[in-house]
């Protein structure tokens, strides 16, 4: 963890863990991906940025969380996620705010490999 990590979380220290898990499993999956740590939210690159860790808060948030976008070709119909928007078309950006560990599960992962390989064709 970077020390620029841990000051994305210094206004809301009690998600780290959360983020520490997160970021463990998708650097396992994915080796190749790099970090760029900035004010508003964290990304992780392969080719190009394919999921974002945020702060963003929306209605219904709970007390401890953070926001994980990530994009793909397609939408995913799935009821963990907040929203779901195409901004281009076949580029869907999908929202899902992490609280608990238990959901960074294997459902999850294969979302993220998917964006991850995503990003390194189109």
């Amino acid at each position: 963890m970077t020390p620029d990590e841990l000051m994305f979380f210094s206004a809301q220290p009690s998600a780290l863990p959360l983020y520490e898990a997160l970021r463990n499993r998708l650097l396992d999956r994915c080796p190749d991906t790099t970090l760029k740590v900035q004010k508003s939210q964290i990304t992780f690159k392969a080719r190009y940025g394919f999921a974002f860790v945020s702060m963003r808060r929306m209605k219904g948030c709970p007390e401890v969380f953070f926001m994980l976008s990530f994009g793909l070709k397609h939408r995913l119909d799935s009821p963990r996620i907040a929203v779901a928007v195409e901004p281009y078309p076949n580029r869907w950006t999908h929202h899902v705010i992490v609280s608990e560990i238990e959901q960074i599960d294997n459902e999850m992962m294969n979302w993220l490999q998917e964006a991850h390989d995503f990003a390194l064709v189109k």
